[in-house]
Parts: structure tokens; C-alpha cells; sequence
């Protein structure tokens, strides 16, 4: 199905082998380099503040309350299949039905290392990939260095076949049509982090330990391969976090592999303000900000659109999706949000206060976070709980949602499927029923 152009803004000087593109859905500030054009619907935000920090008369509305709209094509050949139901020119997220602009050719399949009952499940699923589906197949290069894969002959005419590729050294976000996740929800966050722009459809198997985010079961798993790869699949579009993290250089040198920093992005350079450096990320379930070994409170300012919200002085505060609601934040004590409600959850860790009760705000406000002025130590940051780092004075975490989302293909439906990974894996609500009356008891 066609869908319409995207409207990016495009640098006028094009470097000789790709086109950077800004998206105006997210201010012209995410921007990233594709060998082809983007497609999928963007809509300019206008209704939030985000004026600089302690310049009210520089108050101006530049982005919606609702968030950025998704970006709704998943990298080179899947979209969301259009309906002309729409609601306020959202579509109705139980309509979000998976389909093809071209027909698939390559899966990039994503294994839990180190874990050897998944062996003869990843190469059922290999096998069946390549030989009755000619597909190409991507894998991680120490996927393949197992030594039980390595030492396997019989496996070995199909290890043959595979491209691999090296996180942090290559990139394969323009080559994979979609995701196939062997594992936890921990399989499904690291695809997260392999793909900074668009992402693939994504379809997890539980075979790992909760399994909140991964609801296929791979006992048959032929029949819903074939499904998604046919096109008959519904989707839940998980929101991620887009934070930039600006620090102040302080003689380190950052290392950089293959012309890639540290996250896969495009080697950082100098910031606006001199003397200062960037990075980028996109985080499915949280970004957290802790007091890390120090035994002193952390204390940092939390802005919102600019203006000064609340200072947390406890262990830390957790900044998560609706995706990571149900993860970090949900045992820090926060309501547990489905993932099609635009939102972002402020949680404190332990906070040194009776009152400080967790917050959910709109999906289209910018959140920024420094050290305090006052506080004693530094702090701690990860996203994702992987690439941790400290955060000392005169750095800040810019946090918003971003308009590339996780693609997530469903069992069923994005309410059934939630309701069922609330129930079988965090009990929610599991209590014995209470009796009813008897006729005596009535009568009485």
C-alpha cells in the first residue's frame, strides 16, 4: 500500500553516499542518515512552551501536548495498513493491522546469549527461514561463536548462509524487513537499541524468564511466522524515550569505532556552546537517574518545558514510557500504563518525602535533568539499564518522545495481549473470591 511522503526538512549538502534527514514532527532536531528516502506520516507540533531556562518573555508554543505522531513505516518494507476509521486523525490503535509495501527477504534474529535451551529453537527457526522461505538471515557474529553452534556439523551448511554484523561496529538499520526476538524481554530492549531511527516490525518469542514483552509461544511457530510474513498480524506501536545527553568535556576522550560512538550513532561532535558534547538515544522503557555508589541523596532539578517542576532528594528518579510502566517504575510504585497512552511516567526512587507521589505527564513535553546546584555528589544515568554513565555538574538529560516507535506485532490484539502478560506474569490482581452469601445468611 502506497503511504504518503513524510515531510523532512533535508540538508542541502548531501554527503556522497547518504542524505541527512530532520524530522519536522520532531522540531528538525533527530536527525539521521538513511540511504533512501523516509516514508510515513508527520505532523508539526504547536501547542506545548519550551522557552530557555530562566527567559520567561521568550515563551512561545512550538510542540502538541500529544507527543510527535508516529512515524508509521518500519524500516524498508513494513507500515501500518491504513483505515479510514480514524478519531481526531489518529487511527484507532485496535485497527493498527501490519502490512507490506514489498514482500520481505531479510529477518535479523536476535538469540539470548549464553543460554543453551535456546539452541535447537534458534536453528528450528533458521532453518525454516532460510530453506522454506529463502529469506536472509542476520544474526550477532558471537551468536555464531557459541561453541555449541560452532562444533555442530550439522548445522554448519546453514551457518554459512548467515550475514552477521558487530553491535557498535556495523550498521543494519536499512537492511532488515523485520525482528524475530528468541528470549526475554531483554532480547526485545536490545533490538531497541540496534535501531536509532525507523524500526522493523518485531515479533518476540517467550522462552525466557517473565516474558511481559515477548507473547508468542514457539511451539508453532511456522504457522505465526508465515502469518506476520504474509501480512496478517496486528501491532501495538510502543512509544520510545529520544534523550540527549549534552556533557561538558573534561579532557576524556570519547572512543569511537567505524566512524561510531559508543551507542551506534554517528560519532558526536561539539555542541552549540563551546566546550560541551552530545549524545543520542532511544529508549524503550526507562531512562534512570540514581545516586550510583555514593551514600549521600542524589539531588537534581526536573524541568518541564523549561520551567522548573520539582527537585528529587532520594534515591533517584525513573523517566519511563508506558512500555517501561510496568518494569522499574512499576515496582517503584507507579500505575502501570498501556502502551498506546501517550505518556511519560515520573517515578521517584525512595524519595526523602512523604509527599512525592509518582506523575504521568503529556507525551509532547520536553523534560530536562542537572545536577542541583546544592547537591554533594554526582549521579548516575542508564537507559535501558545498559550504557551507564555520570552525570556531574553542569551536564544535562534532555528527555521527549520520540517519533519513532516500536513496532510490537500482537498474539491477538495490543488490549488482550496486555491484559494477558498483566495476568500471567505479574499477577495483577490475583486473589481468592470471596464467597457469596448463603440462603441462611440471606435470610438472616
Amino acid at each position: 500500500m502506497e503511504m504518503e511522503q513524510e515531510k523532512m526538512n533535508v540538508s542541502k549538502e548531501l554527503s556522497p553516499d547518504s542524505a541527512s534527514f530532520c524530522c519536522s514532527a520532531c522540531h528538525g532536531d533527530e536527525t539521521w542518515s538513511y540511504s533512501h528516502p523516509i516514508r510515513g506520516r508527520a505532523k508539526s507540533r504547536s501547542l506545548s512552551a519550551s522557552p530557555a531556562l530562566g527567559t520567561p518573555k521568550e515563551f512561545r508554543r512550538t510542540r502538541s501536548l500529544h507527543g510527535p505522531s508516529p512515524v508509521t513505516t518500519f524500516g524498508p518494507k513494513a507500515c501500518v495498513l491504513q483505515n479510514p476509521q480514524t478519531i481526531m486523525h489518529i487511527q484507532d490503535p485496535a485497527s493498527q493491522r501490519l502490512t507490506w509495501n514489498k514482500s520481505p527477504k531479510s529477518v535479523l534474529v536476535i538469540k539470548k546469549i549464553r543460554d543453551a535451551s535456546l539452541l535447537q529453537p534458534f536453528k528450528e527457526l533458521c532453518v525454516y527461514l532460510m530453506e522454506e522461505n529463502n529469506m536472509i538471515v542476520y544474526v550477532e557474529k558471537k551468536v555464531l561463536e557459541d561453541p555449541a553452534i560452532a562444533s555442530d556439523e550439522n548445522f554448519g551448511p546453514v551457518k554459512k548462509k548467515f550475514c552477521t554484523f558487530r553491535e557498535d561496529y556495523d550498521d543494519i538499520s536499512n537492511q532488515i524487513d523485520f525482528i524475530i526476538c528468541l528470549g526475554g524481554d531483554g532480547t526485545l530492549l536490545y533490538a531497541s537499541s540496534l535501531f536509532q531511527g525507523s524500526v522493523p516490525p518485531v515479533m518476540a518469542f517467550h522462552l525466557g524468564s517473565l516474558g511481559f514483552l515477548t507473547p508468542f509461544n514457539f511451539e508453532n511457530f511456522q504457522s505465526q511466522v508465515t502469518q506476520v510474513i504474509e501480512g496478517n498480524a496486528a501491532v501495538v506501536l510502543r512509544s520510545r524515550l529520544k534523550v540527549r545527553v549534552v556533557k561538558e568535556l573534561r579532557g576524556k576522550k570519547m572512543t569511537v569505532h567505524n566512524g561510531l560512538s559508543e551507542n551506534g550513532l554517528p560519532a558526536p561532535g561539539l555542541d552549540t556552546e563551546v566546550g560541551k558534547q552530545a549524545m543520542q538515544y532511544q529508549v524503550l522503557n526507562e531512562v534512570v537517574i540514581d545516586r550510583g555508589p555514593s551514600s549521600y541523596l542524589s539531588n537534581v532539578d526536573v524541568y518541564l518545558d523549561g520551567h522548573l517542576i520539582t527537585t528529587v532528594q532520594g534515591d533517584g528518579v525513573i523517566v519511563s514510557t508506558p512500555t517501561g510502566s510496568t518494569a522499574y517504575a512499576a515496582a517503584a510504585g507507579a500505575s502501570m500504563v498501556h502502551p498506546n497512552v501517550p505518556a511519560i511516567m515520573v517515578t521517584p526512587i525512595c524519595p526523602h518525602s512523604l509527599s512525592f507521589r509518582p506523575i504521568v505527564v503529556p507525551a509532547g513535553v520536553e523534560l530536562k535533568i542537572m545536577l542541583s546546584p546544592e547537591a554533594r555528589n554526582t549521579a548516575w544515568v542508564s537507559f535501558d539499564g545498559r550504557k551507564r554513565q555520570e552525570i556531574r555538574h553542569g551536564d544535562s538529560i534532555s528527555i521527549t518522545t520520540s517519533c519513532y516507535p516500536l513496532p510490537c506485532i500482537c498474539v491477538r490484539d495490543p488490549v488482550s495481549d496486555w491484559f494477558e502478560s498483566l495476568a500471567q506474569c505479574l499477577h495483577w490482581n490475583v486473589r481468592k473470591k470471596q464467597a457469596d452469601f448463603t440462603e441462611e445468611e440471606e435470610d438472616g
